[in-house]
């Protein structure tokens, strides 16, 4: 009997799982602008995929790769969250409307 899909499933679901709050705590921490630091990430993650011969190891790869790509979109998602009120917003961080009424 294989368990390579069993454990690659797991480790995807705990991959997922993990980057919901990293995403959470980027935005807050550092805007979206930290995008691109997703798509190094996730560009480095898929590139070593291709190169590893072992199975579970290159697909967890993958899977960290793909989810580093796919957060960059859940970074715009989560600015829009958080102008909606759903997440708090970081008080330290002056938005456009802030500066602007500075004298």
């Amino acid at each position: 009997m294989r368990f390579d899909g069993l454990i690659i499933g797991v480790i995807a679901f705990a991959i997922i799982g993990i980057f919901h709050p990293i995403i959470i705590k980027a935005e807050y921490h550092f805007t979206e602008k930290i995008w691109p630091l997703f798509l190094l990430a996730g560009t480095a993650a898929l590139a070593v995929s291709c190169f590893v011969s072992q199975t579970i190891l290159s697909s967890s790869l993958g899977v960290l790769g793909c989810t580093c790509l796919w957060s960059i979109l859940e970074l715009k998602e989560q600015t829009k969250r958080v102008e909606k009120g759903w997440f708090p917003k970081n008080p330290k961080r002056n938005t456009p409307a802030e500066i602007s009424d500075i004298p």
